[in-house]
């Protein structure tokens, strides 16, 4: 490691591990129900497997998102992250909301709205922590060097808090719920979470190929141009049983073909980059 600070994604990378693995678990004991539709009924419901299977899903890779944005920033800002502390303390809140919400789950406590089902309390806990996690890499992002990696990595994390906020809005009206409800599901998802994973995919590129960093980054200004453009508007591929006008059909169809375009066209440009290079480079053999 560049940065002694950079240690801080471990545990968040530990405790992402260990909930994938409970994941994979509950989807086991789920799948099991298809096979013998009275296992565990009585014990735990299919339902409960099912909420605790998709719910630790996105549990771990949010703290997989905050492992990776700590061990990456000291790198791109070339500073230590500015307070390794509240780091460790922004994980425990967040282990703990999402312990909490887990063995709830097991007793039926939950809202009952698809992936967010979490106790209001929780909610605000898993908020207080993201803005805690916000708070702490603004201020390494602020006070050190800015790249378009570190950029839209922040951007993307900042809007996944923002969407996020309309989990607690819970409108009486089922069409109006589904509305907003996919303004967290679907863009996360297929919106913010893209721009996260572009800035990781570019940091990963430059490792792994060592193409010029001018070229990753403006494919990332793509990315973010067409990504982020096409997962708004193709939140609209889910609007087709709510009520709403019968011109998010096409909309959202096309627009949804779009998403993945610039991430395959900047992983294909890097590599070949990396190709042409080594096979002009007088000593191939100790690049590969």
């Amino acid at each position: 490691m560049k940065y002694e600070t950079q240690k801080v994604a471990l545990p968040f990378f530990m405790v992402a591990m260990a909930l994938f693995a409970l994941q994979v678990v509950f989807g086991l004991l789920a799948a099991t129900v298809y096979v013998w539709p009275n296992f565990l009924a009585e014990l735990m419901p299919f339902n409960i497997m099912r909420v605790s299977h998709t719910n630790l899903l996105i549990v771990w890779l949010l703290l997989g998102f905050m492992g990776c944005t700590y061990y990456l920033m000291p790198e791109e800002a070339e500073r230590e992250i500015h307070s390794p502390g509240l780091a460790y303390l922004q994980l425990a809140i967040f282990a703990f909301a999402g312990a909490a919400a887990l063995v709830g789950y097991q007793f039926g406590i939950h809202e009952g709205r698809e992936f967010l089902e979490q106790p209001f309390w929780v909610k605000l806990l898993i908020t207080i922590s993201f803005l805690m996690f916000l708070f702490n890499t603004s201020m390494t992002l602020l006070k050190g060097r800015r790249t378009a990696i570190n950029l839209v990595l922040m951007l993307g994390l900042w809007l996944a808090a923002v969407f996020w906020l309309f989990a607690f809005y819970n409108p009486t009206n089922l069409a109006v719920d589904k509305l907003y409800w996919w303004w967290v599901v679907h863009l996360w998802v297929e919106g913010v979470w893209e721009l996260i994973m572009a800035a990781l995919l570019g940091y990963l590129l430059i490792k792994m190929t060592g193409v010029d960093r001018e070229v990753i980054e403006k494919w990332l200004y793509i990315i973010v141009g067409l990504s982020l453009f096409s997962g708004l508007l193709g939140t609209g591929h889910h609007y087709y049983w709510i009520g709403a006008p019968s011109y998010w059909q096409p909309i959202g169809s096309i627009f949804s073909t779009l998403e993945v375009i610039p991430f395959f066209a900047m992983v294909v440009f890097a590599f070949t980059m990396f190709w042409k290079g080594s096979r002009n480079h007088p000593n191939k053999a100790a690049m590969l």
